[in-house]
């Protein structure tokens, strides 16, 4: 790191150290005006004057922070800075969105919300594939997405972004924490391997939800992704590729690697054969999203990660006495605005899925692209 960043961790350190060191600080130097609407909701705003000194606000956003950082503050820094081209102004108008988005939808509590019941959830499984098969050599766990054939189909669209949210918390406070104990280093990144098996144009019709998705992501856990390996691309991803690869930031870029066929070789320089996704381990099997089985299908409920994690979030709720079941669509996360270059990105690729619509031999595989 730079000198020039490392100042840039420094400021932002000043201008956020109000979340983070809550006995130093006074009710007269928390931000004002529209930021400070922002870190207690506008509609409370009024109700700082229940806060003597500022310190029970600051108390609730510290342990906000504290989910966020998991005990590395510098590094939570860094990855705000990184998303905003390290402009301090933006970097911190980025976090303290972040902390009011998690306090207003209580983010810190999902890991308590299991989907009920276990028949929904195993539905919404089988039709948003992704999964946990292992880690890297150097210790990132290893997340596979089954891009081409989820459905998102089996419940409501709160409910594929519950999931989402739930996993995406699971990472950060379970997941990373036991790899950095474990490698005795700071891990604060993943990889993951996209499987575009089964894309088609009628993916079209799943970019919204992927857009509120992306955009959660983009948003409150900014720079939490090492590298994209994306295996198994046929004709339709090529060309949206070959579109949208201009329009995205040269850091993004640079972590997006189109590996041939399903990927095997490539990624067994970086992770042993345990690890990779069950369709990476066959050449030509495709997704084999339907000849796999059990614990060998890292998408499957019944794979070791998904078991864990439900039992974790079951384990966290509140007794039955006191949970009552819950309705399909009933839990809500407000969706922050999509920023510009996302919405044009989304409208580029349905734009060029349109014009793909009446060519011929779309499924066919051209894995040996050169892209």
């Amino acid at each position: 790191m730079g000198i020039s960043s490392q100042d840039a961790v420094k400021q932002l350190s000043a201008l956020i150290g109000q979340v983070d060191e809550p006995s130093k600080i006074t009710f007269q130097v928390l931000p004002r005006g529209p930021v400070a609407a922002k870190v207690i909701g506008s509609s409370n705003f009024i109700e700082l004057q229940k806060y003597k000194s500022g310190i029970e606000l600051i108390m609730l956003l510290r342990r906000v922070f504290r989910n966020i950082h998991q005990g590395y503050p510098t590094e939570t820094l860094v990855r705000f800075l990184k998303a905003r081209e390290w402009n301090i102004s933006k970097a911190q108008n980025m976090l303290v969105d972040c902390l009011n988005w998690r306090k207003q939808n209580h983010i810190d509590d999902i890991l308590a919300k299991p989907i009920i019941p276990a028949d929904l959830y195993r539905g919404i499984r089988d039709s948003q594939l992704i999964g946990m098969p292992g880690y890297t050599k150097d210790g990132h766990p290893v997340f596979a997405i089954g891009v081409g054939l989820s459905t998102y189909d089996k419940a409501s669209v709160n409910y594929y972004v519950q999931s989402h949210i739930q996993m995406n918390e699971y990472r950060d406070r379970v997941i990373l924490p036991a790899a950095t104990k474990k490698y005795g280093r700071h891990v604060g990144t993943c990889v993951k391997v996209l499987d575009m098996s089964g894309l088609k144009l009628s993916s079209l019709s799943q970019i919204k939800l992927l857009t509120i998705i992306s955009t959660i992501d983009d948003l409150n856990y900014p720079e939490k992704t090492e590298t994209y390996y994306i295996v198994n691309v046929p004709y339709v991803f090529s060309a949206c590729w070959k579109v949208v690869k201009p329009l995205l930031q040269e850091r993004t870029r640079r972590k997006v690697q189109v590996l041939q066929g399903c990927g095997r070789d490539e990624l067994l320089k970086i992770m042993d054969y345990a690890s990779l996704p069950h369709f990476c381990k066959r050449e030509g099997s495709g997704s084999s999203r339907h000849s796999s089985s059990g614990s060998n299908d890292c998408f499957s409920l019944d794979h070791p990660f998904h078991q864990q994690l439900y039992s974790y979030i079951k384990q966290r709720a509140p007794s039955r006495e006191s949970f009552p079941p819950l309705k399909q669509g009933s839990f809500h996360v407000d969706v922050p605005e999509p920023n510009p270059e996302g919405i044009k990105i989304a409208k580029t690729i349905e734009s060029e899925m349109h014009k793909l619509e009446d060519c011929n031999g779309l499924g066919r595989s051209l894995s040996g692209l050169k892209i």
